[in-house]
This record gives structure tokens, sequence and C-alpha cells, in this order.
């Protein structure tokens, strides 16, 4: 299997790329490729429209040889998640929508704690699009500039509890989403300082991509 990252930064491909292989066991090899171009960090909808292109391109490359059994592409918007779909033969799974589905089984109401303000209509849209939006209580966002959050783990744990409390206890959230590939590690740590049922997206990724491989 193959991680795509869409940003490009290097370590996050190596911090998701062991959170998939953490999760898949030695069944499924996981290798993490990286997109040549574009931001670091998917901040704001026109870096994910940008990453889309690269995604579909690092995708190609990376079944050309039909060495692969599915990718997974590591962005919470699931940029060129759908045209790889198009493209190639084999399973693609976004961890945003893997996540959202399975926060929301059974009818389960679900909220999304992120850090990406600027992201929060394209999450709702995304919500809505999967036909989830009846079972979403909203979106809450941690406080502080992105960047400096990233730069700073235990800040950024701290921050992300918060707005994990914050949709159990004000909007009725009995799943929280985080919100991002980036935040893996994070999500993984708030499983055990939360209260509510916390789904990181590259783990449930995981499972939906060994679910369409029948494994």
């Amino acid at each position: 299997m193959v991680l795509v990252n869409p940003n490009t930064s290097a370590a996050t491909t190596a911090m998701m790329t062991a959170l998939a292989r953490r999760a898949l066991g030695p069944a499924l090899p996981v290798r993490g490729v990286t997109v040549t171009r574009g931001p670091r960090m998917l901040t704001e909808p026109a870096a994910l429209r940008a990453a889309a292109p690269e995604v579909l391109a690092a995708g190609l490359r990376a079944t050309a040889d039909g060495g692969c059994a599915g990718l997974l592409v590591g962005a919470f918007g699931d940029p060129g998640v759908a045209a790889l779909r198009a493209a190639v033969d084999v399973p693609v799974v976004g961890i945003g929508e893997a996540a959202l589905r399975e926060a929301a089984a059974d009818g389960t109401p679900f909220g999304v704690a992120t850090t990406t303000p600027l992201l929060a209509a394209a999450v709702s849209d995304h919500v809505s699009a999967l036909g989830l939006a009846d079972r979403f209580t909203g979106l809450r966002l941690t406080v502080g500039d992105v960047a400096h959050l990233s730069a700073d783990p235990a800040l950024l744990l701290d921050r992300l509890e918060l707005a994990v409390l914050a949709c159990a206890e004000r909007d009725g959230a009995e799943a929280v989403v985080i919100g991002g590939g980036p935040l893996g590690e994070a999500a993984e740590e708030l499983r055990s300082r939360c209260p509510v049922r916390i789904v990181a997206p590259i783990p449930a990724a995981c499972r939906a991509l060994t679910r369409l491989l029948r494994l």
C-alpha cells in the first residue's frame, strides 16, 4: 500500500506512514511518498485545490509498476481522491472520508476538532457531500496560529483536547474526528485523554482500505 502525503513535508510523510504501518501490521506493507511540489501545510482552500493534481501524479507513479495494492491519501480534505479513483484500478481511500464515515456509523452524532479555520467551510461541505450532515454536531477549532501550534506538540495537544471537549460537552458529539493527517500523533494521544470516542483519520482510513481489500 502507498500513502501519499499531499503536502511537501517529508517529516509528516514519515509520521503518517509509521501510523499506517502500526494500524495495518505486517500483512500489508506501507510505503510513504511525498508530492514533489506544493505547500508544506494545507491550511486553506487554494492549497487543497493545488494539491489535487500533485496527488494524482504521485498516485499514478506509485501504481505504474503494478506493485501497489491500494492508495491512501493523507490529507483531511481528500485532495485528488476522486481523480485517482477514476484513473487507477486499485482501491483509493481518503483519510477525511474514512474518518467521517466511521465517526457517523450507526447514526452517531459526531463533531470535528481541527486547527485550520480557513478550511472550516470545506469540512462542512465535505460532510454534506458524504450525506452525513444530519449527524454532524459541528466543528471546533483550536485557539492560536496553526504554524505555532504545529511547532509545539504539547501545546497542540492541549488546544486540541479543549476543542474535543467543546465538541462533546457543548455540541453533544459522541464521537470526535481529529481533522488532519499531520495531527495523527496527537489524535492517538487524545484517545487516552478524552472521555469521548476519538476517531483518528489514518487508522480509520487503514480500516477502510482493509475492508476494500477484504483482508
